[in-house]
């Protein structure tokens, strides 16, 4: 059985009739022609979509759930629409799974362009400040290591966090400004790719939840001639990367069966944690939720197969001698996705 399980099911149409072939009345708008409807199948994997610039991660998730047919899809973290980049999609059984991704460490390629401030700390709204740069590639490096470790982030006011059931940037874009709370997080490592004048371009391995155009902002104000954020493009989240990901023109120029053949098994997004493998008795009882015992240190996260070690079962956790599952497959789940 191949990784993605195709139903073979069509895709259905309705042939929309011309003009001339269309009575008077149905003209006039008393009929309507008849709507294509698309068959959903169940797939599962995770497509790994390179985003474009300009849509949000939603409309690209929808615009690939449709291209695929797949009757249940998410993704694994928003990408701003000034955004390009890795844009983890999940199908069917790998949506179980895509809280790891969001909660996983993000790569990002930074644009910073030094001398100018936005009220957004990005490009999408006007120049607020200009100021002359004068800094040196030392004043640089050291003010992206005063970043690196863990740091104090306020979130901005363009930002789609909630307040009061009202999106932040709503806020702003009205001229109010919303108390916030500053968040802790982690800037593992922040490399200077290249400088140019009032072109800085930096590479920033983070935890998740880092605003990266916040970051942008604040290295302006430390290096003394502001900067804000001209382009992001995310390049890696957990063990994901942007190797082996398509776009959404090259998957619209591809056949369904070379779209669904692009689907990486579930377990990618578990890729760095330890594995477990069970006896197929043992596999069958795992999989009903039960507690089995096993001769191997705790740990917080496993993924567990069964004795061929290539049909996943799911996540768990061991504790005291005992593998206790987190996120299961079910039974047909995990026989449409076994291999051949």
């Amino acid at each position: 059985m191949s990784l993605v399980e195709l139903s073979g099911a069509p895709v259905v149409t309705d042939t929309e009739p011309t003009a001339q072939d269309t009575p008077r009345s149905a003209r006039r708008g008393e009929a309507r022609a008849p709507r294509v409807r698309i068959v959903r199948r169940a797939l599962h994997g995770v497509l790994l979509l390179d985003k474009p610039i300009g849509l949000s991660s939603n409309d690209a998730l929808q615009k690939a759930k449709w291209l695929l047919r797949a009757e249940k899809a998410g993704h694994t973290g928003t990408l701003d629409p000034l955004a390009t980049g890795l844009l983890p999609l999940c199908f069917g059984a790998a949506t179980k799974f895509s809280q790891v991704s969001l909660e996983a460490d993000k790569g990002y390629r930074a644009t910073l362009r030094l001398g100018q401030r936005t009220a957004s700390a990005d490009a999408e709204t006007p120049v607020t400040e200009e100021r002359p740069v004068t800094c040196t590639r030392a004043d640089i490096e050291r003010v992206c290591a005063a970043y690196t470790g863990p740091i104090d982030q306020m979130p901005p006011m363009h930002s789609a966090l909630k307040h009061q059931g009202k999106a932040l940037y709503e806020y702003a874009r009205a001229g109010q400004t919303i108390e916030r709370v500053a968040r802790r997080v982690t800037l593992h490592t922040i490399d200077i790719v290249s400088w140019q004048d009032e072109r800085l371009v930096i590479d920033v391995h983070c935890s998740k939840g880092t605003y990266i155009r916040t970051l942008a902002d604040d290295i302006g104000q430390a290096l003394g001639c502001g900067a804000h954020l001209s382009a992001l493009r995310r390049i890696c989240s957990g063990p994901l990367t942007l190797a082996g990901s398509t776009t959404l023109a090259a998957l619209e120029a591809m056949s369904e069966e070379q779209r669904a053949a692009l689907l990486l098994p579930v377990d990618v997004l578990l890729a760095d944690w330890p594995t477990v493998s069970l006896r197929a008795d043992e596999a069958a009882r795992f999989l009903s939720g039960m507690r089995r015992l096993v001769s191997l240190p705790d740990a917080a996260h496993v993924r567990v197969y069964g004795p061929d070690e290539r049909t996943f079962l799911g996540s768990a956790h061991i504790e005291a001698g005992e593998l206790i599952a987190d996120r299961l497959l079910s039974p047909p789940e995990v026989q449409a996705m076994a291999p051949a």
